[in-house]
């Protein structure tokens, strides 16, 4: 049993090795991106699931359908980062991924902030300032 756990260790070990790697390592950025990615994702099924107002399906409830897109589009999200990266690479600079993160970032909080908003839930003044900064940066 130990030389099964040792084995799926490696195995992860080797993806997220490879992952990263093609990331050009793991930063702070890509950190940031994948938590508003599941929180946006975790609030859009309590929308429809509690709420039962999602924007996604048609009668506002809780569609695996449009969970799956969902997951999908957050995944191609991901394949833009990378191209973004290979991009940096490619032309010698290292600003692509990183404003490429910061306009992802941009986009899936003001959909967090969307869904928060259907919960009825009042949105602090910092939240609302920070989009803002995210995207005046994201236009630089």
């Amino acid at each position: 049993m130990t030389s099964l756990k040792n084995a799926i260790c490696t195995i992860c070990g080797i993806i997220g090795s490879l992952i990263c790697e093609l990331f050009g390592g793991w930063s702070m950025a890509m950190t940031t991106l994948l938590i508003f990615m599941a929180v946006d994702y975790l609030t859009g099924i309590l929308v429809a699931l509690v709420w039962n107002r999602s924007p996604k399906s048609e009668n506002g409830g809780l569609d695996s359908r449009a969970g799956f897109k969902g997951l999908v589009r957050k995944g191609v999200i991901l394949l833009i980062v990378l191209v973004s990266h290979r991009l940096d690479l490619l032309i010698e600079v290292d600003y692509i991924m990183n404003a490429v993160v910061i306009a992802f970032c941009t986009n899936e909080l003001i959909s967090l902030i969307e869904n928060v908003g259907i919960m009825g839930v009042p949105i602090p003044k910092a939240i609302t300032r920070a989009i803002e900064i995210l995207k005046d940066k994201d236009e630089e």
